[in-house]
């Protein structure tokens, strides 16, 4: 669902040199088979409530690194790969077994492939998904309110629907095979007397780091652990599919959405054979968790069953694996009452920080933008030894929240207006706002962010 919706809203201590950041990360202990990416398997991977225990001593079996990113979703595989082309290496550690490359895809527009291309990826993704030459708004009976074309408004603009699991393996394999650990979920961590962190994992290894990198999502442990609130239920939830055409999808390289009374849903092209869609509807509650696919098509079909016929055959066409329904969630990083996003020299990135819902489809590039932005400060201060580190990640939360927090409060206001179930209401948003009123500038101006390419260094 991670598409821009129609709108009116305008809405310490210092570390050691740089020469000791750009060894292996391997240099300093020798770490056992049992510790490699090929982690034996951990039988519990619940992750246990964390807590700051002040300890003074180290034992034998404790490795250090020098950064540990802790999550390899995007935030963490994008931080991890900018860091690199920068000349710093890092540990990505993640709870699962594999990559989670589930579920379907996200939109990113230019902002989002400006950090693609400062971290050397965007024209491996580019390559495999189409690119979106506008928007089309619907009524639930299937009248056009109003079309757009992104080029008219910015002819910089360039819309792309990306399947995560394609995201997910070029940013991978973009790093050294022994650069992320799976199996490798986070039980405890715990402050050193010098700053360091000590990281318990399920399995009992324990790892040192000079600095560590929340990049772990919604549920964040690491943003628990610095003090973060659980993010909030927004009131919508949302289905979501990727429908495969086996002889080619019938679709023109657009976004098309359908608004009805507290209930929306759009669909767009992701590939000359597929289709990302999503349904989003009001509930007080987010309601039991249902994973059984057939049971979702059914209540996801049910909603929409008076909609556009294109659409319920586009659930039909959506393979088991791909369709998901999740409550939409945020969190409002107030000034002042919020915990900043680093605390010594830990700090978070991406959703971990700043959970927001997709209606501005910006969740994945703010997270794009703050890895890349975060990777920099970060050499910047190790490189020129006295900076202080913490200093660096201070100045990324100062400069990321104006950012952020506005586009968190935007994204649910329009959200909100958007779920409308008033029938005078929607009447109103249907035949005055969207036709007459709505323009598609000011809607995407969020999406300017310019981005450097960051320096590519041999190892």
């Amino acid at each position: 669902m991670a598409i821009a919706s129609p709108s009116l809203l305008s809405l310490n201590s210092q570390l050691s040199s740089a020469s000791s950041m750009h060894r292996s990360p391997h240099s300093a202990r020798t770490i056992s088979r049992r510790q490699s990416c090929h982690l034996v398997r951990a039988r519990n991977n619940k992750i246990n409530s964390l807590s700051v225990i002040e300890a003074k001593t180290t034992t034998d079996d404790v490795s250090e690194e020098d950064i540990v990113i802790v999550g390899a979703g995007i935030a963490g595989l994008a931080t991890a790969v900018s860091l690199q082309r920068l000349g710093v290496r890092s540990l990505v550690l993640e709870q699962a077994e594999s990559l989670r490359t589930g579920g379907t895809s996200l939109t990113l527009f230019k902002n989002g492939w400006r950090v693609l291309d400062a971290i050397g990826v965007g024209n491996d993704l580019r390559s495999q998904f189409l690119e979106i030459q506008g928007m089309v708004v619907k009524s639930e009976d299937g009248r056009e309110l109003r079309s757009f074309r992104f080029k008219d408004e910015d002819e910089r603009q360039e819309v792309r629907a990306v399947e995560r699991k394609i995201l997910l393996e070029t940013l991978a394999i973009k790093l050294p095979s022994a650069a992320v650990r799976f199996s490798s979920g986070l039980a405890r961590m715990e402050r050193r007397e010098n700053g360091k962190m000590l990281l318990e994992l399920v399995d009992g290894t324990r790892l040192l780091a000079k600095i560590v990198i929340g990049c772990d999502g919604i549920r964040s442990p690491v943003a628990k652990w610095m003090g973060f609130s659980e993010p909030k239920y927004v009131g919508h939830c949302a289905f979501r599919g990727l429908g495969f055409y086996t002889n080619g999808q019938p679709f023109e390289p657009r976004v098309n959405y359908v608004y009805g009374r507290g209930l929306r849903a759009g669909y767009v092209p992701v590939s000359p054979t597929k289709v990302y869609w999503f349904i989003c509807f009001n509930s007080p509650s987010p309601g039991p968790k249902t994973i059984d696919p057939s049971v979702l098509k059914k209540q996801a079909k049910e909603l929409v069953k008076n909609w556009p016929s294109e659409l319920l055959n586009l659930i039909d066409l959506t393979p088991d694996e791909t369709i998901s329904k999740t409550p939409l969630v945020d969190r409002w990083l107030w000034p002042v009452i919020s915990p900043p996003p680093s605390t010594g020299t830990t700090v978070l990135v991406g959703d971990a920080w700043h959970p927001m819902t997709p209606n501005l489809g910006q969740g994945a590039c703010c997270a794009l933008e703050d890895a890349v932005i975060l990777s920099r400060k970060l050499v910047n201060a190790i490189n020129s030894g006295p900076k202080s580190v913490e200093d660096a990640m201070k100045s990324y939360g100062i400069e990321r929240w104006p950012r952020v927090f506005p586009l968190t409060v935007r994204a649910n206001l329009v959200g909100s207006l958007l779920q409308w179930e008033n029938p005078v209401v929607c009447s109103v948003r249907n035949n005055v706002v969207i036709p007459k009123l709505v323009r598609l500038g000011p809607i995407l101006e969020h999406t300017n962010f310019e981005c450097e390419p960051s320096l590519k260094t041999n190892f």
